[in-house]
């Protein structure tokens, strides 16, 4: 049985990055995608680019907002026959710096978009699939949500908290006939990074590899999944490290300081962005 081909799946944060190269990917395999940003112009540039390749549309989404989000399903669900297959939560925002630096903005936002935008998704599409006994949700999260490193507790926050909504929630739906997965990538080649320095330690991923990750949970359903592969246990291992060790290494990797040290210039755009991104823009000047 094929878990793409002629389903509908909606995707939200997806006129850019990672959703949007989930979106063609899954258009490869022969889905019908609808995708959702808060970036209305972005959103109709991304269908525009898109539509190359199969059935795709693409309305305006905040995730933070739990009617704007039940409005986009509903209109998903319009444009798929009826119902949803396939949810994939991807949107989200990345601050980085000192914890202690963070405005009282940044991190409602954070919290907003990141969990509180997933939870929301979660719970308007469970009911319909548990009733249809079909339907598979993945949430994208990070291996930040594994293993917090310095100048990323805010967004390890909100990660960690999306790996154990994912966990919990793929236990109990199972027996329902649902799937839940939580795909982890670590450092992407996104705008999430700019302004940082990575190292051979900490070579990022292109959103193309969080893509085929997202295609495989499907193919195969399984509860959870790291890009690049080995990384989860890597992650796993170091959680059992005592502080000492567990600094020393992170020293050695260059994740001591990655999200400390960054130019502040070159993200000063997306930390503006990244702070307010909630509320639908239907003027990119004002994202």
């Amino acid at each position: 049985m094929d878990n793409i081909r002629g389903k509908t799946i909606a995707i939200t944060g997806a006129a850019r990055g990672i959703g949007f190269a989930t979106a063609r990917a899954l258009l490869q395999r022969g889905a019908r995608v609808v995708i959702g940003d808060r970036d209305v112009t972005l959103e109709e540039s991304a269908v525009a680019q898109l539509s190359k390749l199969g059935p795709v549309s693409g309305y305006p989404l905040d995730v933070s907002d739990p009617e704007s989000f039940a409005t986009f399903l509903d209109k998903a669900r319009a444009d798929g026959g009826g119902h949803i297959d396939v949810l994939i939560n991807n949107a989200g925002v990345m601050p980085v710096g000192p914890f202690l630096d963070h405005s009282d903005q940044a991190v409602r936002t954070a919290v907003e978009v990141n969990f509180y935008g997933v939870l929301t998704g979660c719970r308007l599409v469970l009911p319909e699939m548990v009733r249809r006994r079909s339907g598979h949700i993945v949430n994208i999260a990070s291996m930040a949500g594994m293993l917090a490193v310095p100048g990323q507790a805010l967004y390890a926050g909100t990660k960690f908290a999306v790996v154990g909504l994912s966990t919990g929630l793929a236990d109990e739906y199972a027996p329902q006939g649902v799937q839940i997965s939580c795909v982890m990538p670590t450092f992407t080649n996104t705008e999430l990074i700019s302004g940082t320095h990575t190292t051979a330690a900490t070579k990022p991923v292109q959103p193309e590899d969080i893509a085929a990750a997202v295609v495989k949970a499907l193919d195969n359903p399984t509860t959870s999944i790291s890009v690049p592969g080995y990384s989860r246990f890597l992650a796993t291992a170091v959680m059992f490290l005592p502080p000492r060790g567990r600094r020393w290494l992170s020293k050695k990797m260059g994740t001591d300081r990655v999200f400390l040290d960054f130019d502040t210039t070159a993200r000063a755009a997306y930390e503006k962005r990244a702070q307010s991104a909630t509320g639908v823009v239907e003027n990119p000047q004002q994202n």
